[in-house]
């Protein structure tokens, strides 16, 4: 018996590896399957196509240049955060609030701005003397630079986070040494601020290309009619397609995975040894400089640019009878608001959202914690604890249309077959949070120490006594941050939605993509309005619960 309770936690280990090893890798290790089948005929049929190779260049230019402007701006914005006036601090949240709007909301509202013909600012342009002869444009929202330009907006706001981290354990010990050693502002920002920050930039950059490879609403939305197709894209016109060629879209995922990987290990090599950038002293990083209105105009205006002319222009089509180049206040109406809440359809759609993101975070919260404790205290179990922490990060790597074809194949056919289901939705999105519940509660029980377990076993409590009365009540404010936040994510999602609903199984993206390809476009404008309410409702009550930094901890 002694023995056997002995073995106990490492079977205990190894069931739960065997568990979430099932839910992330059999997907893949299905799609991938299916691509080798009859001599590679998934990869023929992908890499035969004439036009792949203009869809690699379109996908590398996309995440390239979308990451150059979320580097430059994510940058600008982090270093304007610290010139800020005392009495306007509060705009260094700013740069963090287009996350709050899902990413399929923005996409609606920029094109709402941009449409060549109907587009509100294209029709305010076309009144300057410079293009007053023109029926159309001057901006064209439905073509490949500007696809990236907003992908790099979108993108920014992880880079502010990762980079406002980095000044924050900047030592101000060695500013003010180049300050003293004659040194201008320029020069300490160049020279001592900027190389300081190589680690962040290269971390947050790798992770910002990473989201760039697996962009799919912007290309789905405004690329797709006119040709201008990346992976993500295709890999849904494969599984969307009848009959579905999983195959085909195994093949085409493929390198995505591989540049996931890539650049991991890249990131890897360039960081070297850690040790080399740790800064922190005794005093905390100060800009060293005198607050700048540079900096808060920079600020104010990109959160003009990201956040309030998008939304500016959904607010407006929602409240119209139909969408045009003309704004007329006299004829808006709330009957798209009205329809909203009427239709069946719709309201399905919000109910099974909302639904199936409350179930997920409650079983990838539990899930979360079981990882982050094995990887906190597992040592007695190496193998376990690296599959396990290799296992939880793959979806943070692996573009969610991937996961999503994967989920498609794997529960559409024996032995589970779920297709259909609310069920197979719940079963993506734990997959997609596995990784933030793990690190977020990760996070606290680093924070929460090891006394007050000690102390509780020394008191003779068993482990699951001391996790049930101590440990859990000590994170209930990690655990309800994670919770909150899951939950915004998982309202936001759309892409491997997209992939594994059904007709009868909407969610508030897809049934938002459906009005959308039908030119319902008022409607569209109310429910990606609705959308973000819900996210910003569930970002307050995350700040509330965890903190204003609860971004930062991921």
């Amino acid at each position: 018996m002694t023995r056997v309770r002995r073995h106990l936690p490492r079977f205990g280990a190894l069931v739960f590896l065997l568990a979430i090893g099932y839910l992330v890798i059999a997907p893949l290790v299905g799609l991938q399957r299916l691509a080798f089948e009859d001599d590679a005929r998934g990869y023929s049929a992908a890499f035969d196509d004439p036009d792949m190779a203009a869809t690699l260049v379109r996908t590398a230019g996309l995440a390239l240049g979308s990451l150059a402007i979320a580097l430059v701006l994510g940058t600008f914005l982090a270093w304007a955060a610290t010139r800020l006036p005392p009495r306007l601090r509060l705009l260094r949240v700013l740069p963090i609030l287009p996350i709050v709007v899902p990413a399929v909301a923005a996409v609606t509202g920029w094109a709402f701005l941009f449409s060549p013909r109907p587009g509100y600012l294209n029709a305010a342009l076309r009144t300057l003397p410079w293009w007053n002869h023109l029926d159309e444009g001057p901006v064209d929202i439905y073509t490949l630079p500007w696809i990236v330009l907003i992908t790099g907006f979108g993108l920014t706001a992880f880079v502010y986070l990762f980079v406002s981290a980095g000044f924050g354990n900047i030592n101000a010990e060695l500013i003010e040494a180049a300050q003293v050693n004659g040194s201008s502002a320029a020069g300490v920002f160049f020279r001592v601020t900027l190389p300081l920050l190589r680690p962040t930039l290269v971390y947050g950059g790798f992770v910002a290309l990473l989201l760039g490879l697996g962009q799919f609403t912007g290309p789905l939305l405004l690329g797709r009619n006119n040709g201008i197709d990346v992976l993500t894209t295709d890999m849904y016109v494969a599984v969307s397609q009848s009959p579905v060629d999983y195959g085909r879209a195994a093949a085409i995922g493929s390198p995505l995975l591989l540049l996931g990987i890539a650049v991991v290990l890249f990131q890897k090599v360039i960081l070297g040894d850690h040790s080399r950038f740790v800064t922190h002293g005794g005093k905390a990083f100060r800009s060293g400089g005198r607050p700048s209105w540079v900096a808060v105009t920079g600020i104010v205006l990109y959160g003009l640019v990201a956040l309030a002319l998008p939304l500016g222009a959904l607010v407006v089509v929602s409240l119209s009878a139909f969408w045009s180049g003309r704004i007329t206040p006299s004829g808006f109406t709330l009957d798209n608001f009205r329809r909203v809440f009427q239709e069946s359809g719709i309201t399905d759609a919000i109910v099974n959202s909302l639904t199936t993101s409350v179930i997920s975070v409650a079983i990838a919260l539990p899930l979360g914690f079981v990882a982050a404790s094995l990887l906190l205290k597992g040592r007695r179990f190496r193998v376990i604890r690296a599959a396990v922490d290799f296992i939880v990060a793959m979806p943070l790597g692996i573009p969610a249309v991937v996961f999503g074809a994967g989920f498609l194949l794997t529960y559409s056919r024996e032995p589970f077959i779920l297709y259909g289901t609310r069920t197979v939705i719940v079963l993506v999105y734990v997959t997609l949070m596995l990784p933030f519940a793990t690190r977020m509660q990760l996070s606290g029980m680093v924070s929460l120490g090891d006394t007050y377990v000690e102390a509780s076993r020394t008191s003779g409590a068993g482990a699951l006594r001391t996790t049930t009365e101590i440990v859990l009540p000590l994170l209930r404010p990690t655990i309800a941050g994670a919770a909150a936040l899951m939950f915004v994510l998982l309202t936001h999602e759309f892409t491997a939605s997209l992939l594994v609903r059904a007709p009868t199984t909407q969610v508030m993206g897809t049934i938002l993509f459906d009005y959308w390809s039908n030119g319902s476009y008022p409607l569209v404008a109310a429910i990606a309005l609705v959308m973000t309410l819900v996210t910003s409702a569930g970002v307050f009550v995350a700040m509330w619960a965890a903190g204003s930094d609860i971004f930062e901890k991921l």
